[in-house]
Protein backbone atom coordinates (compact mmCIF):
# COMPACT_ATOMS: atom_id res chain seq x y z
CA UNK A 1 0.00 0.00 0.00
CA UNK A 2 1.40 3.37 -0.96
CA UNK A 3 1.53 6.06 1.68
CA UNK A 4 3.30 8.72 -0.35
CA UNK A 5 0.30 11.04 -0.05
CA UNK A 6 -0.45 11.00 3.67
CA UNK A 7 -3.66 12.30 5.17
CA UNK A 8 -3.21 15.34 7.36
CA UNK A 9 -3.58 14.34 11.03
CA UNK A 10 -6.68 16.53 11.51
CA UNK A 11 -8.25 14.99 8.40
CA UNK A 12 -7.72 11.47 9.77
CA UNK A 13 -9.04 12.49 13.20
CA UNK A 14 -12.14 14.27 11.84
CA UNK A 15 -13.08 11.63 9.26
CA UNK A 16 -12.50 8.82 11.76
CA UNK A 17 -14.66 10.53 14.40
CA UNK A 18 -17.56 11.03 11.96
CA UNK A 19 -17.28 7.42 10.80
CA UNK A 20 -17.10 6.08 14.37
CA UNK A 21 -20.10 8.04 15.65
CA UNK A 22 -22.23 7.04 12.66
CA UNK A 23 -21.27 3.38 12.96
CA UNK A 24 -21.95 3.29 16.70
CA UNK A 25 -25.47 4.71 16.46
CA UNK A 26 -26.52 2.45 13.59
CA UNK A 27 -25.20 -0.79 15.12
CA UNK A 28 -25.77 -0.23 18.87
CA UNK A 29 -28.77 -2.60 19.33
CA UNK A 30 -26.56 -5.51 18.20
CA UNK A 31 -23.86 -4.39 20.68
CA UNK A 32 -26.47 -4.25 23.46
CA UNK A 33 -27.67 -7.81 22.72
CA UNK A 34 -24.07 -9.12 22.49
CA UNK A 35 -23.16 -7.59 25.85
CA UNK A 36 -26.27 -9.03 27.55
CA UNK A 37 -25.48 -12.48 26.14
CA UNK A 38 -21.97 -12.42 27.60
CA UNK A 39 -22.87 -11.75 31.23
CA UNK A 40 -22.56 -14.69 33.62
CA UNK A 41 -25.64 -16.47 34.92
CA UNK A 42 -26.36 -18.62 37.97
CA UNK A 43 -25.34 -22.28 37.83
CA UNK A 44 -27.95 -24.24 35.89
CA UNK A 45 -29.51 -21.11 34.42
CA UNK A 46 -29.39 -21.13 30.64
CA UNK A 47 -28.13 -17.94 29.02
CA UNK A 48 -30.83 -16.39 26.77
CA UNK A 49 -30.36 -16.24 23.01
CA UNK A 50 -30.34 -13.01 20.95
CA UNK A 51 -34.05 -13.21 19.99
CA UNK A 52 -35.06 -13.78 23.63
CA UNK A 53 -32.95 -10.82 24.79
CA UNK A 54 -34.50 -8.54 22.17
CA UNK A 55 -38.06 -9.71 22.92
CA UNK A 56 -37.70 -9.39 26.71
CA UNK A 57 -35.96 -6.01 26.51
CA UNK A 58 -38.69 -4.54 24.28
CA UNK A 59 -41.40 -6.09 26.48
CA UNK A 60 -39.93 -4.70 29.72
CA UNK A 61 -38.41 -1.39 28.58
CA UNK A 62 -39.69 -0.66 25.09
CA UNK A 63 -37.65 -0.24 21.92
CA UNK A 64 -35.49 2.39 23.62
CA UNK A 65 -34.32 -0.32 26.01
CA UNK A 66 -32.07 -1.60 23.21
CA UNK A 67 -30.27 1.74 23.43
CA UNK A 68 -29.49 1.58 27.17
CA UNK A 69 -26.05 3.12 27.68
CA UNK A 70 -25.86 4.35 24.05
CA UNK A 71 -24.42 7.79 24.90
CA UNK A 72 -21.05 6.49 26.08
CA UNK A 73 -20.29 4.34 23.02
CA UNK A 74 -21.36 7.05 20.53
CA UNK A 75 -18.97 9.52 22.14
CA UNK A 76 -16.40 6.80 22.68
CA UNK A 77 -16.64 5.39 19.16
CA UNK A 78 -16.23 8.84 17.64
CA UNK A 79 -13.15 9.39 19.82
CA UNK A 80 -11.67 5.92 19.35
CA UNK A 81 -12.21 5.83 15.59
CA UNK A 82 -10.57 9.24 15.29
CA UNK A 83 -7.62 8.04 17.40
CA UNK A 84 -7.52 4.70 15.53
CA UNK A 85 -7.27 6.20 12.04
CA UNK A 86 -4.91 8.94 13.22
CA UNK A 87 -2.55 6.43 14.86
CA UNK A 88 -2.85 3.91 12.04
CA UNK A 89 -1.84 6.52 9.46
CA UNK A 90 1.01 7.65 11.73
CA UNK A 91 2.39 4.13 12.33
CA UNK A 92 1.87 3.25 8.67
CA UNK A 93 4.03 6.22 7.71
CA UNK A 94 6.77 5.13 10.13
CA UNK A 95 6.78 1.58 8.75
CA UNK A 96 6.70 2.49 5.05
CA UNK A 97 9.70 1.51 2.95
CA UNK A 98 11.74 3.93 0.84
CA UNK A 99 9.16 3.66 -1.96
CA UNK A 100 6.36 4.61 0.39
CA UNK A 101 4.80 1.14 0.50
CA UNK A 102 3.54 -0.82 3.52
CA UNK A 103 3.54 -4.62 3.37
CA UNK A 104 0.65 -6.65 4.89
CA UNK A 105 2.75 -7.67 7.96
CA UNK A 106 3.68 -4.03 8.60
CA UNK A 107 0.04 -3.03 8.12
CA UNK A 108 -0.81 -5.60 10.81
CA UNK A 109 1.76 -4.03 13.18
CA UNK A 110 0.42 -0.53 12.44
CA UNK A 111 -3.12 -1.74 13.22
CA UNK A 112 -1.93 -3.36 16.46
CA UNK A 113 -0.32 -0.10 17.59
CA UNK A 114 -3.40 1.91 16.66
CA UNK A 115 -5.64 -0.47 18.61
CA UNK A 116 -3.47 -0.27 21.72
CA UNK A 117 -3.52 3.52 21.63
CA UNK A 118 -7.28 3.74 21.18
CA UNK A 119 -7.78 1.30 24.08
CA UNK A 120 -5.83 3.53 26.46
CA UNK A 121 -7.08 6.91 25.26
CA UNK A 122 -10.72 6.24 24.45
CA UNK A 123 -12.09 2.71 24.55
CA UNK A 124 -11.61 1.47 28.11
CA UNK A 125 -13.46 4.29 29.94
CA UNK A 126 -16.42 4.37 27.54
CA UNK A 127 -16.67 0.57 27.25
CA UNK A 128 -16.59 0.18 31.04
CA UNK A 129 -19.31 2.78 31.52
CA UNK A 130 -21.42 1.23 28.74
CA UNK A 131 -21.03 -2.30 30.16
CA UNK A 132 -21.86 -1.23 33.72
CA UNK A 133 -24.95 0.71 32.58
CA UNK A 134 -26.20 -2.24 30.48
CA UNK A 135 -25.53 -4.64 33.39
CA UNK A 136 -27.34 -2.28 35.76
CA UNK A 137 -30.33 -1.82 33.41
CA UNK A 138 -31.13 -5.55 33.46
CA UNK A 139 -31.54 -5.56 37.26
CA UNK A 140 -34.96 -5.45 38.91
CA UNK A 141 -33.81 -2.44 40.96
CA UNK A 142 -31.15 -0.50 39.00
CA UNK A 143 -28.37 0.99 41.11
CA UNK A 144 -27.41 3.87 38.82
CA UNK A 145 -29.59 6.74 37.58
CA UNK A 146 -30.64 6.79 33.94
CA UNK A 147 -28.58 8.81 31.51
CA UNK A 148 -24.92 8.91 30.57
CA UNK A 149 -23.79 11.84 32.72
CA UNK A 150 -25.58 10.95 36.01
CA UNK A 151 -24.77 7.24 35.52
CA UNK A 152 -21.08 7.99 34.91
CA UNK A 153 -20.94 10.35 37.90
CA UNK A 154 -22.42 7.63 40.13
CA UNK A 155 -19.93 5.01 38.90
CA UNK A 156 -16.98 7.33 39.55
CA UNK A 157 -18.39 8.25 42.97
CA UNK A 158 -18.66 4.56 43.92
CA UNK A 159 -15.45 3.22 42.38
CA UNK A 160 -13.24 6.19 41.58
CA UNK A 161 -11.43 6.84 38.30
CA UNK A 162 -9.96 3.33 38.52
CA UNK A 163 -13.51 2.03 38.23
CA UNK A 164 -13.85 3.24 34.66
CA UNK A 165 -10.47 1.77 33.72
CA UNK A 166 -11.39 -1.71 34.90
CA UNK A 167 -10.51 -4.31 32.29
CA UNK A 168 -7.78 -2.17 30.67
CA UNK A 169 -5.57 -5.18 29.84
CA UNK A 170 -8.23 -7.25 28.02
CA UNK A 171 -9.45 -4.11 26.24
CA UNK A 172 -5.90 -3.39 25.02
CA UNK A 173 -5.55 -6.98 23.86
CA UNK A 174 -8.93 -6.92 22.13
CA UNK A 175 -8.51 -3.53 20.48
CA UNK A 176 -4.98 -4.30 19.40
CA UNK A 177 -6.11 -7.59 17.86
CA UNK A 178 -9.25 -6.00 16.37
CA UNK A 179 -7.38 -3.21 14.62
CA UNK A 180 -4.49 -5.43 13.54
CA UNK A 181 -6.82 -7.99 11.95
CA UNK A 182 -9.31 -5.47 10.57
CA UNK A 183 -6.82 -3.03 9.00
CA UNK A 184 -4.55 -5.72 7.57
CA UNK A 185 -7.51 -7.67 6.12
CA UNK A 186 -9.09 -4.52 4.71
CA UNK A 187 -5.89 -3.13 3.20
CA UNK A 188 -4.90 -6.50 1.68
CA UNK A 189 -8.33 -7.04 0.11
CA UNK A 190 -8.49 -3.44 -1.10
CA UNK A 191 -5.05 -3.73 -2.68
CA UNK A 192 -6.17 -6.90 -4.47
CA UNK A 193 -9.37 -5.27 -5.78
CA UNK A 194 -7.55 -2.12 -6.85
CA UNK A 195 -5.00 -4.25 -8.69
CA UNK A 196 -7.82 -5.47 -10.92
CA UNK A 197 -9.34 -2.01 -11.44
CA UNK A 198 -8.34 0.75 -13.83
CA UNK A 199 -5.37 2.85 -12.56
CA UNK A 200 -6.55 5.84 -10.52
CA UNK A 201 -10.14 4.59 -10.36
CA UNK A 202 -11.84 5.16 -7.00
CA UNK A 203 -13.63 2.12 -5.64
CA UNK A 204 -17.46 2.43 -5.48
CA UNK A 205 -18.94 2.69 -1.99
CA UNK A 206 -20.61 -0.73 -2.28
CA UNK A 207 -17.23 -2.34 -2.94
CA UNK A 208 -15.67 -0.52 0.03
CA UNK A 209 -18.62 -1.63 2.17
CA UNK A 210 -18.20 -5.26 1.07
CA UNK A 211 -14.46 -5.28 1.79
CA UNK A 212 -15.05 -3.72 5.20
CA UNK A 213 -17.77 -6.27 5.97
CA UNK A 214 -15.45 -9.18 5.16
CA UNK A 215 -12.78 -7.63 7.39
CA UNK A 216 -15.42 -7.46 10.15
CA UNK A 217 -16.24 -11.18 9.83
CA UNK A 218 -12.59 -12.18 10.12
CA UNK A 219 -12.13 -9.88 13.11
CA UNK A 220 -15.09 -11.35 15.03
CA UNK A 221 -13.98 -14.97 14.98
CA UNK A 222 -10.33 -14.19 15.71
CA UNK A 223 -10.93 -11.86 18.66
CA UNK A 224 -14.18 -13.12 20.25
CA UNK A 225 -12.57 -14.73 23.36
CA UNK A 226 -10.89 -11.42 24.24
CA UNK A 227 -14.23 -9.65 23.90
CA UNK A 228 -15.96 -12.06 26.29
CA UNK A 229 -13.21 -11.64 28.92
CA UNK A 230 -13.38 -7.87 28.50
CA UNK A 231 -17.14 -7.85 29.11
CA UNK A 232 -16.88 -10.02 32.22
CA UNK A 233 -14.06 -7.89 33.67
CA UNK A 234 -16.15 -4.73 33.25
CA UNK A 235 -19.36 -6.08 34.80
CA UNK A 236 -20.68 -4.80 38.13
CA UNK A 237 -19.70 -8.04 39.92
CA UNK A 238 -16.21 -8.42 38.40
CA UNK A 239 -14.36 -7.53 41.61
CA UNK A 240 -16.21 -10.23 43.54
CA UNK A 241 -15.78 -12.92 40.86
CA UNK A 242 -12.36 -12.49 39.27
CA UNK A 243 -8.85 -11.64 40.49
CA UNK A 244 -7.64 -10.59 37.03
CA UNK A 245 -8.17 -11.29 33.32
CA UNK A 246 -6.32 -14.61 33.44
CA UNK A 247 -8.40 -15.80 36.39
CA UNK A 248 -11.52 -14.73 34.49
CA UNK A 249 -10.45 -16.75 31.43
CA UNK A 250 -9.64 -19.76 33.64
CA UNK A 251 -13.04 -19.69 35.35
CA UNK A 252 -14.92 -19.34 32.07
CA UNK A 253 -13.01 -22.27 30.57
CA UNK A 254 -13.28 -24.60 33.58
CA UNK A 255 -16.82 -23.72 34.70
CA UNK A 256 -18.60 -22.91 31.45
CA UNK A 257 -16.57 -24.57 28.71
CA UNK A 258 -14.50 -23.34 25.78
CA UNK A 259 -17.51 -22.54 23.62
CA UNK A 260 -18.53 -19.84 26.11
CA UNK A 261 -15.66 -17.73 24.74
CA UNK A 262 -17.68 -17.39 21.54
CA UNK A 263 -20.95 -16.48 23.31
CA UNK A 264 -22.47 -13.41 21.72
CA UNK A 265 -20.84 -14.16 18.37
CA UNK A 266 -24.07 -13.80 16.37
CA UNK A 267 -24.95 -10.24 17.47
CA UNK A 268 -21.28 -9.19 17.39
CA UNK A 269 -20.96 -10.69 13.92
CA UNK A 270 -24.01 -8.72 12.79
CA UNK A 271 -22.58 -5.55 14.31
CA UNK A 272 -19.04 -5.90 12.95
CA UNK A 273 -20.17 -6.84 9.45
CA UNK A 274 -22.17 -3.60 9.40
CA UNK A 275 -19.49 -1.78 11.39
CA UNK A 276 -16.68 -2.74 9.03
CA UNK A 277 -18.71 -1.71 6.00
CA UNK A 278 -20.02 1.53 7.50
CA UNK A 279 -16.85 2.81 9.13
CA UNK A 280 -14.53 2.36 6.14
CA UNK A 281 -17.14 3.63 3.66
CA UNK A 282 -17.93 6.75 5.71
CA UNK A 283 -14.24 7.36 6.44
CA UNK A 284 -13.16 7.17 2.82
CA UNK A 285 -16.03 9.38 1.62
CA UNK A 286 -15.41 11.99 4.32
CA UNK A 287 -11.64 12.01 3.71
CA UNK A 288 -12.28 12.58 -0.01
CA UNK A 289 -14.86 15.30 0.66
CA UNK A 290 -12.43 17.33 2.82
CA UNK A 291 -9.59 17.05 0.32
CA UNK A 292 -7.65 14.11 1.68
CA UNK A 293 -7.13 10.73 0.09
CA UNK A 294 -8.63 7.31 0.73
CA UNK A 295 -7.12 4.76 3.15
Amino acid sequence: MSVKSKEKPLHSLFAGAIAGGTESFLTYPAEYVKTQAQFSYSSGQKAPGPITIIRETIRDRGILGLYAGVGAPIIGNAAKAGVRFLCYDYFKGLLADKDGKVSPPKSLVAGLGAGMMEAILAVTPTETIKTKLIDDARRAQPKYPKGLIPGTAAIIRDEGIAGIYRGLFPVMMRQGANSAVRFSTYSTLKQFVQGNARPGQALPSWVTFGIGAIAGIVTVYVTMPLDVIKTRMQSLTAKQQYHNSFHCAYRIFTEEGALRFWKGTTPRLARLILSGGIIFTVYENVIRAIGGRAV
